[in-house]
């Protein structure tokens, strides 16, 4: 009897914690359809998520990077641009030259977008190319303004730039179709220096000019009211076509070999699982601003201390060992009664947990989505990228959080406050939650894969 071979699907992540975790969901759920997915990362990446997660079906390939120490993870943006410009393509160029394209063999590529390099690849090997946008779709649309914010001098050929050290200001208003109210000072790019700003500005616009081969764009999130009207009216005319397969983590896939937990690069560190449980409902502050760029600054951290501790509430804080350096002396001693700080948090445990009442978060997508998916107010201070965009969602239009502007005593307990005892907040989480995750979603998620198989399909006959 003939073996019928499972097409396979090339998966090819931006190298980050954000980025991986949510492309490792969607290799799983691919393979749960009929597919056999190869998940491509650098070889530090590739070491820590192969070990823990062997049992879904997925082939792990390392790609070189470059690095002097291929143990570290990728941590500069640069660094990893020059990487993923110059190191990786032909690498992956000569794996789709040893494979059969088509037939039961490489039946497509997916590519997160801030990994365009990799379209480029697959466009000359004439291999079907489907972007994947692992954030909120208003991110995207974003960038794909970018020459019509151009064109009407809201962004200059030179950048709109934020002098470095200062905040960010919302100068001038972008009223972009459909979509909220958005500010110069929400921009993707901006950053770091005036150099790096432009720098990034370019890498976007070379994101938008790769983009333009795309056949369709995989979103991980999930219709909002906002995109209802624009998608409906553009999206079957549309190059590419947006298909909605999110929020992954919180979807999953059908079948039983599934991820029952986040990969994480780091060790989590459990031992504040316990405590949680002997807080009160609804009583505990959790505070994680993500696990790539150092979050906030030195100066911040200890603010911030300062103010968890004025305000006497339990908190739990994710910060790596690096960061504690900045702690006030002698703050970890006056608060091992009121507070754990670990490392790395068992970030969706904690969520989960009655005991928290809120998050304080820079608004990765990730973590908003896991905030979500637990009912969790949320206490906003983006920091880069698209975490301001998501900011504008969570405070102006869901209406489940409140934004801070700075970690003073006074900022951090009225923002506490208003999240804590705001009734309303919680019926419109739970809200949010059900068109998330709810059956609606589910059913989005559903026909956006048989869509996308069955084109799939229909391309390599």
């Amino acid at each position: 009897m003939k073996v019928t071979q499972k097409p396979k699907i090339i998966f090819i992540p931006y190298p980050a914690q954000g980025h991986v975790t949510p492309m490792l969901h969607l290799a799983s759920a691919f393979f749960s359809r009929g597919f056999s997915p190869v998940l491509m990362t650098p070889e530090s990446i590739n070491r820590r998520i192969s070990k823990s997660n062997e049992d879904l079906g997925i082939t792990f390939l390392a790609l070189s990077d470059g690095q002097e120490r291929p143990d570290a993870p990728p941590s500069d943006f640069f660094s990893i641009e020059k990487s993923m410009e110059t190191i990786m393509p032909s690498q992956l160029e000569h794996f789709l030259l040893e494979e059969d394209v088509g037939a039961g063999r490489v039946a497509c590529v997916v590519v997160d977008l801030l990994a365009s390099w990799a379209i480029r690849v697959a466009d000359r090997r004439g291999v079907p190319v489907a972007g994947f946008w692992p954030v909120l779709f208003a991110a995207y649309r974003m960038i794909e303004s970018i020459p019509e914010l151009v064109r009407t001098g809201i962004v200059s050929r030179k950048v709109i730039i934020v002098p470095l050290g200062c905040p960010r200001q919302p100068e001038k208003q972008l009223l972009l179709p459909e979509q909220p109210l958005l500010y110069t000072g929400d921009l993707l790019w901006l950053i770091g220096t005036p150099t790096a700003q432009k720098r990034r500005f370019k890498f976007w616009q070379r994101t938008l000019e790769r983009a333009k081969s795309l056949r369709w764009i995989l979103v991980n999130s999930f219709k909002d009211e906002y995109e209802l009207e624009f998608i409906n009216k553009d999206n079957n005319n549309r190059n590419p076509r947006i298909l909605y397969v999110g929020p992954l983590h919180n979807q999953g896939a059908t079948s039983d070999k599934t991820l029952t937990k986040n990969p994480s690069f780091w060790e989590e560190d459990r031992s504040c699982l316990g405590w949680l449980q002997e807080q009160k409902p609804n009583s505990v502050i959790y505070i994680s601003f993500g696990s790539w760029v150092s979050p906030i600054g030195e100066s911040k951290i200890r603010t911030l201390a300062l103010a968890l501790e004025a305000s006497g509430r339990p908190f739990i804080w994710a910060l790596n060992r690096v960061w504690q350096e900045g702690l006030p002396p002698g703050f970890v001693n006056r608060v091992k009664n009121q507070g754990r700080i670990v490392p790395w948090a068992p970030q969706i445990e904690v969520l989960k947990s009655d005991s928290v009442g809120c998050y304080v978060t820079h608004c990765g997508w990730n973590s908003t989505m896991e905030a979500v998916a637990s009912c969790r107010r949320l206490v906003c201070y983006p920091v880069a990228g698209d975490q301001f965009v998501n900011c504008r969602y969570i405070v102006d239009v869901w209406k489940i959080g409140v934004r801070i502007s700075g970690f003073g005593e006074k900022e951090v307990e009225d923002g506490l406050r208003k999240v804590m005892e705001d009734e309303e907040m919680g019926e419109r989480l739970r809200k949010l939650r059900d068109k998330a995750i709810g059956n609606e979603a589910r059913l989005c998620l559903d026909n956006s894969f048989t869509i996308f198989k069955d084109d799939i399909c229909g391309y390599n006959i």
